[in-house]
């Protein structure tokens, strides 16, 4: 299908124009896909106004309606996946089975937050005096919120803000990557489709510095919810901070992988291998260093350089292909310098390590073996196609080393010893942490991380929770 023509959404109406405009390309190819207008300063006070002035309407309406339309809106992004996934692997890359299973999970997290926001119940507190009626605690929307999503998931990482705040009775004004603003857009469109408030949901893009601050600054924005790297969030933080506003933040990872003696090395190392290069490795919770116990590390470098090597790379809508291409041409730099500077520290590269000679932005499956701890890929998140092998003997010195580093989103580990899963489930730090498997995400799941990582968490009840306020409310006899 075509690229869409993309617009801005402001208080109802779809914005075509502005002065100026940024190129969205395709990573695939490098070719120019369309033009993304710009919101200057007056269009993003005219969407942080419209969020303000809707937010009482919105607020006051009772869950079972606010449900009713964003349910509808989910069944039509259901209806139209086909056509928002094409439209997220053109402008992100991924292949379009990974993009159709984002988009369906994307609709699985809104609802999951709209049918919960249904059962939000009231907390009674027992009095001290007779004098008192009821004394409740309840659950209340904190206001207008400012939310900003990068660019690696850019249906699932919208629709969790989306589906907390809308849900809990909060408007939005959302700014998505501006290298991935289509498939946002389509789910603004849906949302328009299924009859929400005019001014509930305001989609907004340019330059992401000013955007940032101009809707933290504005009076009427409440809450903010933030999806980045460490450096931008605790700039946007101190912003908010400033301001008083409460603040949510997700901001990457570096997972590590504890792999024990007594497992299958051989499936592990499949099953890594796929959580590791799932959307070219751009992903904060992508596993990373892979810590294997020394009498089965050989099977494990073995299964999971062989499937590294198997993977089929190409154009995500092209068929059969597993890997697609990096966000863009810088990426390939940052990878590249990854690579070189390990390989300076005394690290081996097993596989891949170099470009690939071809359109696009493409970096193949790289495994590094032996990566000192001095070495920036082994301190710093790579967000690419890049893991890190090393072996353990002692597992208290692997628990240690996977929890030395300032991250601390998700960690992982396989054993099929109980006792030694629930003590590595207790001593691994991190947010989340997935014992002998990798889905540690999931709609009715927290996520979020700890440390460096961000504070608070996005999906699952807490999700919910993190778009309200408390209000404790006392009544008295007259």
């Amino acid at each position: 299908m075509p690229y869409p023509t993309l617009k801005l959404l402001i208080d109802g109406h779809w914005l075509e124009h502005t002065s100026s405009s940024l190129a969205v390309n395709n990573p695939a190819t490098g070719e120019q896909l369309g033009q993304l207008p710009v919101a200057e300063f007056e269009h993003i006070e005219q969407a942080a106004k419209a969020a303000t002035r809707s937010f009482p309407a919105w607020a006051a309406m009772v869950p079972h309606e606010r449900c009713a339309i964003i349910t509808k809106a989910t069944s039509l992004i259901r209806e139209r996946v086909t056509s928002i996934a094409e439209i997220l692997t053109l402008e992100q890359g991924k292949p379009l089975t990974e993009s159709k299973r984002e988009v369906m999970l994307s609709a699985d997290i809104i609802d999951f937050l709209a049918e919960e926001s249904r059962r939000l119940a009231s907390r009674g507190i027992p009095a001290r005096s007779l004098n008192i009626l009821s004394q409740t605690v309840q659950r209340v929307p904190i206001g207008p919120v400012a939310a900003f999503t990068p660019w690696n998931f850019p249906a699932n990482l919208p629709s969790r803000k989306l589906g907390g705040a809308l849900a809990a009775g909060c408007t939005v004004v959302i700014k998505p990557a501006e290298e991935t603003p289509g498939t946002c857009l389509e789910l603004a469109r849906a949302f328009v489709d299924a009859g929400i408030p005019r001014g509930v949901l305001n989609v907004v893009c340019g330059n992401p510095a000013a955007t940032s601050s101009a809707l933290i600054a504005h009076p009427g924005i409440a809450k903010v919810s933030f999806t980045g790297s460490v450096p931008v969030g605790r700039m946007l933080g101190e912003m908010a901070a400033r301001h008083l506003k409460r603040y949510t933040a997700e901001l990457g990872g570096h997972a590590a992988v504890i792999v024990c003696s007594d497992v299958d090395a051989a499936q592990v190392a499949a099953l890594a291998a796929a959580a590791k290069f799932r959307n070219a490795g751009q992903v904060c919770t992508a596993p990373i260093r892979f810590l294997v116990h020394k009498t089965v590390y050989q099977t494990f470098r073995y299964a999971f350089i062989s499937a590294a090597n198997a993977i089929t790379i190409g154009n995500g809508l092209e068929p059969g292909v597993q890997l697609g291409p990096l966000i863009h041409e810088r990426r390939l730099t940052a990878m590249q310098d990854f690579v070189d500077d390990a390989k300076k520290h005394g690290g081996k590269v097993l596989c891949g390590g170099l470009k690939l000679d071809r359109p696009g932005y493409f970096y193949p499956p790289t495994v590094l073996e032996r990566v000192p701890v001095s070495a920036r890929a082994q301190r710093e998140e790579p967000f690419g196609p890049l893991a890190l092998l090393d072996e353990f003997e002692d597992l208290d010195a692997a628990v240690t080393q996977a929890n030395s580093l300032n991250y601390g989103l998700a960690a992982y580990a396989f054993t099929r010893d109980l006792g030694q899963a629930h003590r590595l489930a207790q001593s691994l730090n991190a947010g989340m942490v997935g014992i002998n498997h990798f889905g540690v995400s999931q709609p009715e799941t927290p996520f979020g991380g700890t440390k460096d990582s961000g504070t608070g968490s996005e999906s699952g009840l807490e999700g919910l929770l993190s778009y309200t306020d408390v209000k404790f409310v006392s009544m008295a006899r007259d």
